[in-house]
């Protein structure tokens, strides 16, 4: 999302920290500029004044930027106070042993899913999602889940925002084909991905929601075609929800301490 006018310096510079981010490698400047909206004395000061609080590294023999270890250290708090991993994680570890496939632990990011976490089968599959990754919400198990609960006033915007790329012959397309899809999983309360971002990739998911039914995240487990079905997956919906309902009540009492009392985190 590109800054505006009114948006002031500081979303301007998260815009290029955006930008050097995409790249996945260090970057010359010659190449941000190609890309950038600003004119070059602005976004050369922009990324002199990111160099100079630690948020992007500049090497000089290399002439490149990259993402600075400040950030790195702004990140692993990020991922302790705000995401739901620190939480989940031994529930994680719980539900990857007992059923041997890939674990997904999702929140929403604006309009799109951000993977949190994740665990590999005993047999691992090579897939698109990893730890820290974001993919689309309206093609994936655990962003229908999420996008199933939102809250009405929410939803059309979040669905305006999706792109409806076709990744596949089995991707829903079309915000209309999506509501007949989220209705469906109300009803069940569950989602499936049946081949529609990745093909031979499929999965169970299901929310994690709080006690007033508000979206804290959603968890998967995902396999392929070629060694089990949505039928097979189906089954293990009473022990995912267990455990989502179990991370749910978790992250509760931590961002809602009684009384204002430091909580304390349960053993798994």
């Amino acid at each position: 999302m590109a800054a505006t006018a009114s948006d002031g310096t500081v979303a301007k510079a998260l815009e290029v920290l955006d930008q050097v981010a995409a790249y996945g490698r260090p970057v010359r400047f010659s190449d941000l500029l190609d890309q950038s909206p600003y004119p070059k004395a602005t976004l050369y000061r922009l990324l002199q004044t990111l160099v100079g609080q630690g948020m992007l590294s500049f090497d000089p023999d290399r002439s490149c930027y990259a993402l600075g270890l400040r950030l790195v250290r702004l990140a692993h708090a990020a991922w302790q106070q705000s995401s739901l991993a620190p939480i989940a994680r031994p529930y994680l570890d719980r539900l990857s042993a007992e059923v041997g496939e890939t674990v997904h632990l999702a929140q929403l990011d604006h309009a799109q899913v951000l993977y949190v976490d994740k665990r590999n089968a005993r047999d691992p599959i090579p897939m698109y999602s990893q730890a820290g990754k974001v993919g689309p919400a309206y093609c994936t198990g655990v962003g229908k889940a999420m996008l199933a609960y939102l809250p009405d006033n929410t939803l059309p915007a979040i669905l305006a925002q999706q792109s409806w790329h076709a990744f596949t012959p089995k991707t829903l397309s079309s915000p209309e084909a999506m509501r007949a899809e989220l209705d469906a999983i109300r009803v069940r309360g569950f989602a499936f991905d049946d081949e529609e971002h990745e093909p031979g990739i499929i999965c169970v998911a299901l929310p994690i929601l709080s006690s007033r039914g508000g979206v804290l995240g959603a968890l998967s487990v995902t396999s392929t075609t070629a060694r089990t079905s949505l039928q097979e997956l189906q089954k293990l919906v009473p022990t995912i929800q267990q455990i989502a309902q179990t991370i749910a009540q978790e992250t509760e009492t931590w961002r809602f301490p009684e009384d204002g009392a430091t909580p304390m985190r349960k053993r798994a």
